[in-house]
């Protein structure tokens, strides 16, 4: 997975960003070419420049414009997912939402035409206006935006970006933000860990369910002796009946509210050509209705399967997106999916979230994606946040999960903490991972915080290692929003007001299980080593696990309800005593447990390696499970029936 840089968080203030969400009401224009605040990578520094870029390599980008009426669009989006307010629940369609806040057409004609007047090729626009997309060479974009550009190298990645801030005309006072001429979309990842395209295999000994083979009663395959503590071994991957019931939602699902009449929609880069045909013989296998007559797959035109192109990286995303549909389905096997396709992993995944919601493609969105931190330009947030209102405006709920990295530190001493964007925004609900244990009988044996120390075998002595952060449910304290009502009263002092000053967001929102240890056992075809392809299963996690999950979950309120919400987090955090509190009690009895891999990812012809795998040791983290709202697993995970009555009764 990849992270953006975490000295670099700082670079982009609070009042960069609330500046630029009040400037669609300018009272004067400056006197010349204005320079868009926080338009320049924080990561695009004279100690990162790699090279030069080519002049007349093409570029496609989006010029992002402010909605009318400054924060009008915000404050409405707040208030019809507010229970209590005057305005609760009175969403408009998108074409009302057009008619309010759109920016206006003349704006987007005088962007068009001046795009145009610097030779660029102006395509499309949206219905919702939102921005003007144009393509030209980078030598057209250096001389129109009064810059230059050049490649950093970053995180292991070399990107393109600009070097000093971009430039627009005196009367272009709409413009907030142009994505695509720097790259910082490249920096996305998916949050968890994926095997690639060719098979894998989890090797044995694996529990079918929490327990049942242990180091005292299973040996090894190859006779490796090991210590006693941890104890169990490694579940294969829970799966339908098991992650109902983890949550206590078989009763419910079995007696109708399954999600039926909700559309759950799934947004990913690419997709998968077996992702259908996958899902069925994963659903025959563990006890679930077909999806046939349940599933659409919208895939957006454009650089779409590419692999010529090295930031393109389509089988990558199968695993990825066979996970989300396959956990949505888990939890709300009687709802519609909408999967929707992203054309490339490196440059749209704005454009296509505001194809969802100015389209109301679903009612409830799940996204497995995201980036390391919120050191990101501020016309790669805002555009992205404008989009998020939409949608709360309209009714859709959109979960984002909450990063795979913890705290972004990796338990490194110095290293600036931060939670990951999009969930640290406060138009969507984040949500964290936990670890879990399900019995022979389908019920939750213990559910601590995902946060993964991990030790290898010293053969010779028969002890582990001292254990080594290794993953964890990502979390912490927002450095660009302030705290939303809605976590007011809740979030603890200590944890809003870490770095100081006045109270900010913080994340988590909810928690579901994450933890690729006790995680989802997951079908989909695969190549295998003779290069044939089948079907094949393995055990996978990530809060990507944990976010379709929730939302699978959330279906099921939603139908109970008949009503959509919105944004979810006030109704979440009202409902928070219908919510399992996740603590540290359980670790006692439940340390960890044991995982057995093949050291080729395969079979047994190369060996077998073993690890230990220890539960929320966070010694080294700045985010921390404890009673209450905690910044690993927010206010809980939904403890079956008492949280649907909860959610659905607000």
């Amino acid at each position: 997975m990849s992270r953006l840089s975490r000295t670099v968080c700082a670079a982009i203030g609070a009042a960069a960003l609330v500046t630029a969400a009040s400037a669609g009401t300018a009272l004067a224009a400056p006197a010349g070419p204005h320079a868009l605040p926080g338009s320049v990578p924080s990561w695009a520094v004279a100690k990162n420049r790699a090279a030069s870029t080519d002049a007349n390599q093409q570029v496609t980008f989006r010029v992002y414009l402010n909605y009318r009426g400054g924060d009008a669009a915000a404050a409405y989006a707040t208030a019809v997912s507010t229970p209590g307010s005057a305005n609760y629940r009175k969403f408009l369609t998108p074409a009302q939402f057009r008619a309010q806040f759109s920016p206006a057409q003349a704006d987007v004609d005088s962007v068009s035409s001046w795009l145009k007047s610097q030779g660029f090729t102006v395509g499309a626009t949206p219905a919702n206006r939102k921005y003007v997309e144009a393509t030209g060479t980078l030598a057209q974009a250096a001389k129109a935006f009064d810059t230059s550009f050049a490649e950093y190298r970053t995180d292991g990645k070399t990107v393109r970006g600009n070097t000093t801030a971009l430039k627009v005309p005196a009367n272009l006072t709409a413009v907030e933000g142009v994505v695509g001429l720097d790259e910082s979309q490249t920096l996305a990842h998916q949050d968890k860990v994926t095997p690639g395209p060719a098979l894998f295999r989890n090797a044995q000994p694996m529990s079918d369910y929490w327990g049942q083979k242990t180091v005292q009663n299973t040996p090894t395959p190859d006779g490796t002796a090991l210590p006693s503590t941890p104890s169990a071994f490694a579940p294969k991957g829970y799966a339908g009946a098991q992650l109902q019931g983890l949550y206590g939602m078989g009763g419910a699902i079995g007696s109708g509210n399954d999600g039926r009449g909700v559309t759950v929609g799934i947004i990913d880069a690419y997709a998968s050509p077996t992702i259908l045909q996958d899902a069925n013989t994963y659903s025959a296998a563990h006890g679930l209705p077909s999806l046939n007559g349940h599933f659409r797959q919208v895939v957006a035109p454009g650089t779409y399967n590419r692999p010529e192109n090295p930031k393109q990286d389509p089988q990558g995303w199968a695993g990825e997106e066979t996970l989300d549909v396959e956990a949505v389905h888990t939890m709300a096997p009687g709802a519609d999916i909408t999967y929707i396709g992203a054309p490339n992993n490196y440059r749209d995944m704005d454009a296509i979230m505001n194809r969802v919601v100015d389209g109301h493609l679903a009612d409830i969105v799940t996204n497995s994606y995201g980036y390391g931190g919120e050191a990101l330009p501020n016309g790669t947030i805002k555009p992205s946040l404008d989009t998020q209102i939409q949608a709360a405006a309209e009714g859709m709920t959109l979960f984002f999960s909450s990063g795979d990295d913890a705290d972004e530190t990796g338990g490194v001493a110095g290293a600036s903490p931060t939670p990951d964007w999009p969930a640290s925004s406060p138009y969507v609900t984040a949500v964290g991972g936990t670890s879990a244990g399900v019995s022979q009988s389908n019920s939750r044996v213990f559910e601590v915080g995902w946060e993964t120390g991990k030790s290898t075998l010293d053969k010779a002595t028969t002890t582990w290692s001292a254990p080594a952060f290794l993953y964890g449910s990502g979390g912490g304290t927002s450095r660009l929003f302030a705290q939303p009502s809605y976590q007011a009263g809740v979030v603890p002092d200590a944890i809003s007001k870490t770095y100081g000053g006045a109270a900010m967001r913080t994340v988590p929102d909810v928690a579901a299980l994450g933890d690729p240890n006790t995680g989802m056992l997951v079908g989909e075809t695969q190549t295998f080593p003779d290069g044939s392809q089948h079907y094949s299963e393995y055990r996978i996690g990530g809060t990507s696990l944990a976010s379709p999950l929730y939302a699978g979950m959330f279906a099921l309120a939603q139908q109970k309800a008949g009503h959509a919400f919105g944004l979810a987090n006030p109704v979440l955090y009202r409902a928070r005593t219908a919510s399992i509190d996740i603590t540290k009690a359980d670790l006692g009895a439940y340390p960890g447990d044991v995982r057995s891999d093949y050291v080729n990812g395969v079979d047994a012809t190369g060996g077998y390696v073993y690890s230990a795998r220890w539960f929320d040791r966070d010694e080294s983290l700045t985010i921390h499970v404890r009673p209450g709202y905690d910044d690993v697993t927010g206010v809980g995970v939904p403890q079956g029936q008492a949280w649907l009555a909860a959610v659905s009764g607000s």
